[in-house]
């Protein structure tokens, strides 16, 4: 049986950063294993600029960034397997994967990242009443047809859901001769970043339309309308409010969710984030095995899924070495006002300068405090003027920092 030092288990943004990482930490027994035809993930459809702003100080396509990585595989010992599926993972660390050259393949790995990147939530997951007629699409899939295909999907558009990847596509369809008739959002508040709502929404004058969801969805084997509804603060219809749109498709960008089935199949520990529960290193709570990226938490930049993985794959390293050491685990808490915390637990001695934690708040915020404290004593108070659950926080402690820490949470303290 062919063993590796590190299996990384997804070959896109977080994949690749992972792989790199592990072999420039003194690992060459690696291997990626990817499902698609080519290395790149989701980076590969996303033709539209903005990655690489803190990782490479400029603004690249997704086909752009993930080449960076891709040309940095020629000069390594790196494996790539793809067109590969991985079925099984034993808490042994063995892998079983598939593909058509190979057929069904066992393989054994000292240590396993997880970067299975996230899935669109479908129609089903959402329960979108009406039924379930041609020219439904989540929007990572109508980007797929038009930027990779050449498909354009529709020329009357409506599009449920301002996650960054719909407002996108609300640009692009227009650029290519759609009418996009606007975009509803059942939050009273936008789920996409700030400079996407400008530039892809306000500069081409489409509506948004807040606390609003997609009550019906009319047509005869196609769709033919869509009825949107005001939704009061329980997400409740406001009868009356109905407004009808005469379209050819709809488009649902209503959130992302970990791919983990391999991991969840395992019995690794998840966490509400639908990632796994994981330390400074990533290391999930099967010793060996490591999660970073999208798997483990929707990020909203490619770069911070990049350094998250670059992690990973030196925690990947220092296990197979042996240098990670086992001291006690200190548990990271979201109180007031924050969704979660990534990493959940960490262990001192493991930490050579700095430890950075990532979170994301409940609702928008303005003029407030972040505080992070062990018990009642405030180790950092950071002011914010504005706080928005679409956008990933990063705070870094040190060492000097958590000295003589005991628990660490993270809240949001309002005037």
């Amino acid at each position: 049986m062919q063993e590796y030092e590190v299996v990384v288990i997804g070959g896109g943004s977080a994949g690749l950063a992972a792989a790199l990482s592990a072999y420039e930490n003194g690992l060459n027994k690696i291997l990626i294993i990817e499902k698609n035809s080519s290395l790149g993930g989701i980076l590969n459809q996303c033709i539209h600029t903005g990655f690489g702003i803190h990782v490479f100080n400029e603004q690249l396509s997704g086909p752009e960034y993930a080449q960076r990585f891709i040309d940095k595989l020629d000069n390594t010992s790196i494996e790539i397997k793809l067109n590969s599926y991985v079925t099984k993972i034993d808490k042994d660390k063995t892998i079983y994967y598939s593909n058509d050259a190979e057929g069904f393949q066992v393989i054994k790995a000292k240590s396993i990242i997880m970067a299975t990147g996230c899935i669109e939530r479908t129609p089903g997951a959402i329960k979108l009443e009406g039924e379930r007629l041609s020219g439904i699409l989540t929007a990572g899939l109508a980007q797929r047809y038009l930027n990779i295909e050449g498909y354009l999907v529709g020329k009357k558009v409506f599009i449920l859901g301002s996650g960054d990847i719909g407002l996108i596509m609300a640009r692009r369809m227009t650029l290519e001769g759609a009418k996009v008739l606007g975009v509803a959002e059942i939050m009273p508040y936008s789920n996409g970043l700030r400079r996407n709502i400008a530039q892809c929404l306000e500069d081409f004058n489409i509506p948004l339309y807040l606390s609003h969801t997609v009550k019906e969805v009319k047509g005869k084997d196609h769709v033919e309308q869509v009825v949107i509804c005001q939704v009061d603060e329980n997400k409740n219809y406001i009868l009356g409010s109905e407004k009808t749109f005469d379209v050819d498709t709809l488009i649902l960008s209503v959130g992302l969710l970990p791919y983990n089935n391999v991991l969840e199949d395992l019995g690794v520990q998840m966490s509400s984030t639908k990632g796994a529960v994981v330390d400074e290193n990533y290391q999930t709570s099967i010793e060996g095995i490591f999660a970073c990226g999208n798997a483990l938490h929707v990020h909203d930049l490619v770069d911070y899924v990049t350094k998250e993985a670059m992690q990973a794959g030196l925690g990947a390293s220092r296990y197979v070495k042996g240098l990670l050491k086992h001291g006690k685990y200190i548990e990271t808490k979201n109180k007031n006002g924050i969704n979660y915390v990534v990493p959940q637990k960490f262990c001192l001695q493991n930490i050579d300068k700095e430890i950075m934690f990532k979170f994301r708040v409940t609702k928008p915020f303005q003029n407030v405090k972040i505080l992070i404290q062990d018990g009642d004593r405030t180790i950092k108070s950071i002011k914010k003027m504005f706080l928005l659950p679409s956008e990933m926080e990063n705070i870094s402690l040190n060492l000097s920092e958590l000295k003589d820490c005991k628990s660490l949470s993270i809240e949001i303290m309002e005037d």
